[in-house]
């Protein structure tokens, strides 16, 4: 089972004020070929799995945007760390 939960809202600067959203697609994608499980809301994406793994899908996610032409970028993150294990529906599950 997971030991974490890590919602992140990733903000790049983009040039000229263009639109964020191309970028956010990416940082997404760059989840998605992670192969972890994720949920995807309107303000951030919820990650869920090692603490590690997740940091390190953080980083990349970063890298991405540098890559793609931004010139910083600001993540917002919240980290649930269990180490007994937690998963996103034990959280939810009463809501749903």
């Amino acid at each position: 089972m997971a030991n974490s939960l890590v919602s992140i809202q990733i903000i790049p600067k983009t040039k000229d004020g263009e639109s964020v959203i191309p970028y956010v697609d990416e940082a997404i994608r760059v989840i998605q070929e992670s192969g972890i499980k994720y949920e995807v809301h309107p303000l951030e994406t919820t990650m869920e799995g090692e603490l590690q793994e997740l940091l390190e899908i953080i980083a990349k996610m970063n890298e991405r945007m540098i890559e793609m032409g931004s010139h910083n970028v600001i993540s917002q993150v919240k980290v649930l760390y269990q180490p007994d294990g937690i998963t996103m529906e034990q959280l939810t599950e009463k809501h749903r």
